[in-house]
């Protein structure tokens, strides 16, 4: 079986030897890079199963790689943060991050987030059979994976295109923030459901006439989401 490859992208020398150590031993391939810069070439060239990625890091923040791999990749993403403030796991989460955690924390436990990471479904699952969801203007074919607006085509990271086909799927039914994630981050996933809000702001930003007033996909306070067309 082909070893994953894990992308390490921290400036703190003791702790990026301490990771690149931990991951080899549990039998990851680990590529590591001391700053943003390098972080980010890094994770282009190599054909990463898992970025790990610290905040803060010179020449290139750790924000704006996640930034940037994020417009061309949906690998996960799990940041570190010294600070613990939380602004810096909003904003981590407000860019596509799927995780985080706060130094200093137990190897033990990032290992097992990786794990948990690693273990999510995957988008290459094959929907050739699957049938076009249709409501009002709004049309998604699982088959050639593409959603329309109007006969226009919309342009959905995967976990968004996941995420709409989830909803519509089952029109009217709600689903609450821990179904979706089980649903699309597996249930091994042990990160912050505010994911959740945060990819359903960027879905309604999209297929929403207004956004801030949405019609398609609702809010059931307390609960979750529902599409009701």
């Amino acid at each position: 079986m082909q070893r994953r490859r894990i992308v390490v992208v921290e400036d703190e020398d003791n702790l990026l030897e301490a990771l690149k150590y931990n991951l080899t031993k549990e039998g990851y391939d680990v590529s590591a890079a001391g700053n943003g810069r390098e972080g980010l070439a890094l994770a282009t060239e190599v054909w990463a199963d898992l970025v790990i990625l610290d905040i803060m890091l010179p020449e290139m923040d750790g924000l704006d790689v996640c930034r940037h791999i994020r417009g061309d990749s949906d690998v996960p993403i799990l940041m570190l943060t010294a600070k613990g403030e939380e602004v810096d796991k909003v904003v981590g989460l407000e860019l596509g991050a799927d995780d985080y955690m706060v130094k200093p924390f137990g190897m033990r436990e990032l290992l097992a987030r990786v794990r948990a990471l690693l273990r999510r479904p995957r988008h290459d699952t094959d929907d050739s059979n699957a049938k076009v969801l249709v409501s009002g203007d709004l049309e998604l074919d699982p088959s050639s994976h593409t959603v329309k607006l109007n006969h226009v085509n919309l342009d959905l990271k995967p976990r968004e295109f996941d995420l709409l086909a989830l909803l519509m799927a089952r029109k009217g039914k709600v689903y609450t923030r821990h179904e979706i994630l089980d649903r699309l981050w597996g249930q091994d996933y042990i990160g912050d459901t505010r994911t959740v809000d945060v990819h359903v702001r960027w879905l309604r930003e999209k297929v929403e006439p207004d956004p801030g007033n949405p019609e398609r996909i609702v809010t059931i306070r307390g609960v979750g989401y529902r599409f009701q067309g």
